[in-house]
C-alpha cells in the first residue's frame, strides 16, 4: 500500500524538522529509524544532504505524472 502524496509530504516535513534539530549521531539514527520505512532511505539521505522536503515532493509528483 502506498501513501498519498500529502501523507508523504507531511512525513518528510516532520523528518526535516527533526533532522534539523538533531545534535548527535544517536539522535539522527533515532529519527532515521522512525521514518525510513515510510519515506525511504533515499529521501532521508537527501534531507541530510540539504535538499528540502518540498524539492523531494515535487520530484516525486513529477515522476508519478510520467
Amino acid at each position: 500500500m502506498t501513501m498519498s502524496v500529502e501523507e508523504t509530504e507531511a512525513l518528510l516535513r516532520q523528518a526535516e524538522q527533526e533532522l534539523d534539530g538533531a545534535k548527535t549521531a544517536d539522535q539522527i539514527r533515532q529519527i532515521w529509524r522512525k521514518y525510513y520505512l515510510q519515506v525511504g532511505h533515499r529521501s532521508l539521505g537527501r534531507l541530510l544532504l540539504g535538499r528540502s522536503a518540498e524539492e523531494i515532493v515535487a520530484r516525486r509528483k513529477s515522476q508519478q505524472e510520467e
